[in-house]
Formats: structure tokens, C-alpha cells, sequence
């Protein structure tokens, strides 16, 4: 019995030393660099993208980079200015970016999927934001990826007016970041492209994609895991890993030439939901867009995932681009001067199909 009560009182005596040994350390006077946050990292990121930012900057710009908000003067050639937004991310494309260490190209990916949506509606791209969260801020590694968001914000001619680097410790997992990011563009309120004026008998013309953009990457990250290629080895003149993480092409200045040389009635961004899933969203409820796939020839990328993942050709048509990025509607005399156009711009046309009536319960988009 004595012993037992002593062992107590040593117990005690420990929890006593343990608890002033505590209170002693939480008196030390605390640091958010302690706490996971560099601030001294964010500032130096701030330094190392200026010159980056700086290149897309646009006469409309009013004042410059680490103010509260950003100015932006919207032109005086627009007589009734439409201001259209967009938003989006990269997904889980950037999984792959993890896998591969390659950053490079991301950002590019995260500006080309805004751009071309609000392009779509015949806006032109005025400014772009970025967001970018992670745990632990790497330098080097953010600085590639906004270097990426400019590269992307140069090609669409928009400029970089801002953004937000989250530092977030315990969020992300080590080495890995989040992507979102926010187009905002201007169309004349009488030039706005909603696909209303498509009719039987207009042209649907295809614009050759870069690769899987950065829509069905969950799919082509198993398809991987389970093929097992050699990353490094030769695909078609490039690296196999290459051709995977390929920068999502940005149309903006192809179409907007195309739009200033012909009317332009309906144009879709084929994105996650495949051709099936996205050119309806631009169509009239009374026409159908029939498609024929002998039109062009499913890129080698594509071939290789639906031959590994056995893919039945419906999945890939809602799933993935297959080869065409985005869909634009002419009518019928216009196709030949808009592929031309299309063409002069350096971009790789394609005469899909046709605008035909929708007969009772048929889908929208056909591919036959």
C-alpha cells in the first residue's frame, strides 16, 4: 500500500514538472515562420515574377504589381462593353506535374482553359488572376508555374494583373500546389456569340487540340498506372512524357482574326465532357451537329489511351478532346474563307460535319 502511494506522489511530482515545463515554453515568443508561413519566401516570389507580369501588361492597366486591388481602364473602341468572366483550374493534370517534377507548363494549362472558355462568346481576353495554394512555398517551383501563367497570359494577350499565393501549412502535402484562376474579358454587346443564329445546313469546323489539354486526367493517370510506358522513351518524335503534359492550346488570337474576317455564329471549348458533352451546350434545341470521324484522324495519343485503357469510343468522345479543341459554326459560305483564315493563323482545320434538323428524342451532337 505504501508503495503504490508513493508511486502516486512521483506520478504527481511528474505532471507538476511536466506542466511547468510547459507553461516555460509557451511563454517563448513565437514566429509565423515557426508556424510554416515565410514571409520573406512570398516577398522574394513577388521580386522573381515581376518581370514576368510586366511583359503581359496592357495600355489599360492602371498602376502596378502589390496593390490591394487591381485597375483595369476598359477601352473606348467598345461603344456598349459586355464584360464576360471565367474561371477554372487545371485538375488533376497536375498530379502528373507532381509525378513528372515539371512545372513549366501548368500555367499556360490554367489560363488557356478561362481564356477559352469567355472566348467562346467572342470575348477578347482583357486581364487574368491566379491563385496558387500549397503548404510549404518553394520558390523555385511557384516561380515556374506563374512564369508558365505569363507565358499563357502573352499568347492570349491578356495581361497578369494579379494574384493571391496562399501559404497554407498542414493543407497540401509536401511538394504538391493548387491552381485556380480568373479571365476577364469584353465583347461589344451586339457582337456577342451565343449560338442562337445556327441553323440546318451550317459548316462545324474543328480546331486541331495539343494533346489531352487538361481535361480527362483521372482516366489517363490510371490508364498510365496500369500500361506502365516508359516515360522517357521516344512517342512520335517527342518524349511519351511529353506528349502527356503537352500545354493546352490557347485560340485566342486565331479567332479572334477569324471573327473580324467572317460571323462567326457558334464556337464551343471542348473541355471535360468531350465533343459529345460540349457542343451542345452551343447549340439551338432544334438542330443536331453531325460529326464524321473520317473527317480526321485520332492523334497518336489518343489511340495509345483508348488501345491501354480499352476504351469504348462513346467514353472517349465524352471524356476526352480527341484531337479537336475547339468547335467553330459557319455558315456554309463562309467555311472556305474561315478555314483560311483559321489556317494563316497557324492553326489545323478541320471540316467535321454539318448542321442538320433534330428529329424527336436525337441527341445533339452525332458522331457517325
Amino acid at each position: 500500500m505504501g508503495k503504490a502511494i508513493g508511486c502516486g506522489k512521483m506520478r504527481a511530482n511528474y505532471r507538476r514538472k511536466t506542466i511547468l515545463r510547459t507553461m516555460t515554453t509557451s511563454s517563448t515568443p513565437m514566429t509565423y515562420r515557426e508556424a510554416g508561413v515565410d514571409i520573406d519566401a512570398g516577398d522574394a516570389l513577388v521580386e522573381r515574377i515581376k518581370p514576368a507580369a510586366k511583359r503581359t501588361m496592357r495600355p489599360e492597366v492602371l498602376g502596378g504589381i502589390g496593390g490591394f486591388g487591381a485597375l483595369f481602364e476598359v477601352s473606348k473602341k467598345y461603344r456598349e462593353p459586355v464584360l464576360v468572366s471565367g474561371t477554372d483550374g487545371v485538375g488533376t493534370k497536375l498530379k502528373l506535374a507532381f509525378m513528372l517534377n515539371r512545372h513549366d507548363t501548368v500555367g499556360q494549362d490554367l489560363v488557356a482553359m478561362s481564356v477559352n472558355d469567355i472566348l467562346v462568346q467572342g470575348a477578347e481576353p482583357l486581364f487574368f488572376l491566379d491563385y496558387f495554394a500549397c503548404g510549404k512555398l518553394d520558390v523555385g517551383t511557384a516561380a515556374t508555374v506563374v512564369e508558365g501563367i505569363a507565358k499563357g497570359c502573352e499568347l492570349a494577350g491578356c495581361a497578369l494583373i494579379g494574384g493571391e499565393t496562399a501559404e497554407m501549412p498542414d493543407m497540401y502535402p509536401a511538394g504538391e500546389y493548387d491552381l485556380a484562376g480568373f479571365a476577364v474579358g469584353a465583347v461589344e454587346k451586339s457582337k456577342i456569340i451565343d449560338g442562337k443564329s445556327i441553323v440546318p445546313g451550317d459548316v462545324v469546323l474543328g480546331l486541331a487540340s495539343s494533346g489531352a489539354h487538361s481535361n480527362g486526367y483521372s482516366l489517363i493517370r490510371r490508364i498510365v498506372e496500369r500500361a506502365k510506358p516508359e516515360l522517357a522513351a521516344d512517342f512520335h518524335g517527342q518524349p511519351f512524357a511529353d506528349a502527356l503534359i503537352a500545354p493546352t492550346r490557347i485560340y485566342v488570337k486565331s479567332l479572334l482574326k477569324l471573327m473580324e474576317s467572317v460571323t462567326v455564329k457558334g464556337m464551343a471549348h471542348i473541355t471535360g465532357g468531350g465533343l459529345t458533352g460540349n457542343v451542345p451546350r452551343v447549340l439551338p434545341e432544334n438542330v443536331t451537329a453531325v460529326i464524321r470521324k473520317s473527317a480526321w484522324t485520332l492523334p497518336p495519343l489518343f489511340q495509345w489511351l483508348q488501345a491501354q485503357g480499352q476504351v469504348a469510343d462513346e467514353e472517349m468522345h465524352r471524356v476526352f478532346n480527341c484531337g479537336i479543341g475547339m468547335i467553330v459554326v459557319v455558315t456554309a459560305a463562309d467555311a472556305a474563307k474561315a478555314t483560311e483564315v483559321l489556317k494563316v493563323a497557324g492553326e489545323t482545320v478541320y471540316t467535321l460535319g454539318r448542321i442538320e434538323a433534330r428529329q424527336a428524342g436525337q441527341e445533339q451532337t452525332l458522331i457517325v
